[in-house]
Parts: structure tokens; C-alpha cells; sequence
């Protein structure tokens, strides 16, 4: 198949299998939220969120809860850097829950937070003005291009 004529790769709609909640839910939470906040601080360090918009979310409590795998994330944002909880608030200022595909697809972006919100595949809960600013924040961010890898196209069409 040429590569002009090749669909683009997307991310299906899927649910881990109830096993991984169980189990997940019962490991150490702490090594996820220190990767999100690593790559978090990769998108600052690249300047890819501006310092005002830093500036608002300062001091305050995020959760990223992945209902399907049991995997969970809690961090806050102090001095214009994103750092890991430890240990998790009662009541985060602003929790994102969903399963594993919706984080795919918004990450790719393949949906947008609004479409997932209306399927009732996200669910938004704590500070409304917060969640809004966060979402025009990830919504304005330019991802760079990566460049194309020599031969990846060769090892897609294997697959096929």
C-alpha cells in the first residue's frame, strides 16, 4: 500500500479487562505521577505552556485517575514546575477520570476533551473555572513535528 494512501493510525475505544483495575489499584500510585509530572516538565521546559498560564495553576491539586487500569496520579504545580503528591489530597482541586483509550486519544489527538465529556467517557470534577483553564491550555498548545524515523514506514507495512 503506498504511503499517500495509507490510513492514519488511531486509537480505538477499548476497556482493560476488570484484572488490571484490581491489581493496578493495589501498587505503589507514586511512579505515575512521577512520569506524568516528568513529561509535564518536558512541555515546560520546551516552552510550550506559556508562564501565565502556569502562573494560574500554581498551588493547586491535580488527579489523573485511569479507571481501567487502577492507575492514579496526583500532582501540583509549585514555582513554575510540575511535582509529583506523594500522598493524596481529600479532595483534589481539579480530578480527570477515564479509561486508558480516552487518555490515548486525547493525548494523540484524536478527541477532544468536550467529545469525551458529552460521551461520558471523561469525567471533569472539582474547580470549573480551574478545569477550563486548563483545557484551553492544552488546547492552545503547538506539539512540534517529529521527524520521520528512516524505515518506519517499511516496518508498518509489515504489520500489515
Amino acid at each position: 500500500m503506498s504511503e499517500s494512501i495509507r490510513k492514519p493510525f488511531s486509537i480505538p475505544r477499548f476497556k482493560l479487562p476488570p484484572v488490571f483495575a484490581r491489581v493496578g489499584s493495589k501498587l505503589p500510585q507514586w511512579p505515575h505521577a512521577v512520569a506524568l509530572t516528568t513529561g509535564l516538565n518536558a512541555v515546560v521546559k520546551m516552552k510550550l505552556i506559556p508562564d501565565d498560564s502556569l502562573d494560574l495553576l500554581e498551588g493547586r491539586s491535580f488527579l489523573v485517575d485511569v479507571l481501567d487500569s487502577g492507575g492514579r496520579a496526583c500532582f501540583t504545580c509549585r514555582g513554575g514546575l510540575f511535582r509529583p503528591l506523594f500522598t493524596m489530597p481529600e479532595i483534589p482541586d481539579l480530578a480527570f477520570r477515564a479509561n486508558l483509550s480516552a487518555f490515548l486519544q486525547l493525548l494523540a489527538r484524536q478527541e477532544d476533551p468536550d467529545t469525551l465529556f458529552f460521551n461520558r467517557e471523561l469525567s471533569i470534577e472539582g474547580d470549573t473555572e480551574l478545569g477550563l483553564v486548563v483545557k484551553n491550555m492544552l488546547d492552545a498548545i503547538e506539539w512540534p513535528t517529529l521527524p520521520r524515523l528512516p524505515g518506519l514506514s517499511t516496518l508498518l507495512s509489515l504489520r500489515n
